[in-house]
């Protein structure tokens, strides 16, 4: 008896978008590296590379990430 199973159909109601395709899934279609999710909605799924941009902002410019020791003088 397996231990684990993969599981190649998608629950109702998960919502995933696909990095390689660039599409929204109901369910994991695709292997969990080329998939962000799993989102509530289809319509939180769609917006998910914008999601991503925004926190990747925040991050960027959060001064408790960048106290200037790391960065080479001049960037």
């Amino acid at each position: 008896m397996a231990l684990f199973k993969k599981r190649t159909v998608g629950r109702p109601g998960e919502w995933y978008y696909c990095l390689q395709h660039q599409k929204v899934e109901e369910g994991p279609e695709c292997p969990a590296k080329d998939r962000f999710g799993p989102y509530t909605t289809r319509t939180e799924a769609e917006h998910a590379m914008e999601t991503a941009r925004e926190r990747n902002l925040e991050w960027e410019n959060d001064p408790r990430w960048h106290d200037g020791a790391s960065r080479p003088e001049g960037e």
